[in-house]
């Protein structure tokens, strides 16, 4: 049964945990779809190809897609998806355009979902014109992600030009609202009210560009906006009144004595504030946004409840330090952002493949852990996993942002993907 999994069999087999094998197995079964006319072809494609994907690149990313505004080039990559002839092509509620690639197995069965997002951190008006040094290309969200976009049309590109035919349905998704406040919200629509959510026996997203990075691990995070307010009053005249801005700091410097634990890796930051009227107020409303992050689910549910009772404690210490003649301080703590953690085992049949993938490629490959995508099957025990779409870059989410398309590179972390994905789908050798 292990045998035939690694060949690409019934893919029910591949929502349950895979029993550990050495890594030889997993080598030999890689190597064989090396060795088929198939991926040759479409390795080759991948090479031939190269120039396009690079002008693939550079036109996405210079389709502005902001936080909430990812249409425009949701719109261009739709038609993308048509021109290489995916079917059941759709633009969901939210805004996730996805198309399939039929396997050979029968209709309705479990598939394989590829996906990269579409939006970037990048507010509407940054500028996203694409500057070129020689195979160096820098513009904001160029490589996170579009790149990972351009890989997907490669790679669809690639399996039809090979020919190649899977076993498994592959369903590519460009999906919405992957980064900050976002909040996962396309790829959560997907697993939890689409067509396709009980279809799925596993998922890649392809987000960042290391193919030697593999994340199997999904970073968790609370997020929150907490207002506290007050009556406010002249900064001589009412001297003395409770101040939400004192309650406010007090929640800060507390929750800055909390020491989390170093493993799993559990952090948190007083990220963003505002409020008050003017210099000679005393303020009677202040905001600050704060984020919680750990690889452990109980780790972040108990760093979450904490932070809540900091907040309590220091509203109630600001009510009992100054006088509330003219009202108390409150504060209103709304979660703005709620990514669940996990991990999808490292003896899981994805995850064993795509290192065995990697290796194949010249790469020495390590798991790892970041908050992406795949955040919610892996909450939802859906083996799922984070790959890198290849070539070199570095500065995400900064406006510098650049990649390297050298050739060589390029084309071989592709590869990795691409092995990876034909890999877990099944190739058809028939």
């Amino acid at each position: 049964m292990f045998g035939s999994i690694l060949a690409g069999a019934a893919f029910a087999c591949l929502a349950a945990p895979a029993a550990a094998a050495p890594a030889g197995a997993d080598d030999r079964a890689i190597a064989a779809i090396r060795t088929s006319p198939a991926y040759k072809q479409a390795a080759q494609s991948l090479d031939r190809g190269h120039d396009n994907f690079v002008d693939e690149i550079v036109a996405l990313t210079e389709i502005p897609a902001p936080p909430f505004g990812e249409e425009k080039r949701g719109i261009a990559f739709r038609e993308r998806m048509a021109a290489l002839g995916l079917s059941d092509i759709a633009t969901d509620e939210v805004g996730n355009v996805m198309g399939l690639r039929r396997g050979t197995g029968a209709p309705g069965g479990k598939l394989v979902i590829v996906s990269a997002h579409l939006d970037t951190v990048f507010p509407a008006g940054t500028d996203v014109t694409v500057k070129r040094e020689g195979t160096k290309l820098s513009a904001p969200g160029i490589g996170d992600d579009t790149r990972g976009l351009a890989a997907l049309l490669a790679w669809i590109g690639a399996l039809n030009n090979g020919k190649v035919k899977t076993k498994s349905d592959i369903l590519f998704v460009a999906t919405v609202g992957e980064e900050g406040p976002g909040d996962l919200r396309g790829v959560r629509h997907l697993f939890t009210k689409s067509a396709y959510k009980d279809r799925v026996a596993a998922f890649f997203s392809v987000d960042g560009i290391n193919p030697a990075r593999i994340t199997s691990a999904a970073v968790g995070s609370k997020r929150y906006r907490v207002t506290f307010k007050g009556p406010g009053g002249h900064s001589f005249g009412a001297f003395g009144i409770v101040n939400p801005m004192a309650a406010m700091a007090k929640a800060v410097t507390d929750l800055y004595q909390i020491v989390p634990p170093a493993s799993p890796k559990t952090t948190y930051a007083a990220a963003v504030t505002g409020g008050g009227t003017s210099v000679n107020s005393i303020p009677d409303s202040v905001f600050m946004e704060f984020d919680m992050r750990s690889e452990s689910a109980a780790e972040l549910d108990g760093l979450e409840a904490r932070f809540l009772a900091i907040v309590d404690k220091a509203v109630a210490g600001e009510n009992a330090a100054r006088s509330t003649r003219a009202g108390s301080v409150s504060a209103d703590k709304a979660r703005i952002g709620d990514r669940p953690a996990g991990t999808t085992p490292a003896d899981a049949t994805i995850v064993r493949l795509t290192l065995a993938a990697a290796r194949a490629q010249g790469f020495t490959p390590a798991l790892g852990a970041s908050s992406t995508d795949a955040n919610i099957p892996i909450s939802l025990d859906i083996p799922a996993i984070t790959i890198g779409s290849g070539g070199t870059g570095d500065r995400a989410h900064a406006p510098d942002e650049y990649i390297d398309v050298e050739r060589t590179e390029s084309v071989r972390g592709l590869n990795v993907g691409l092995l990876a994905i034909l890999a877990v789908a099944g190739l058809d050798k028939r």
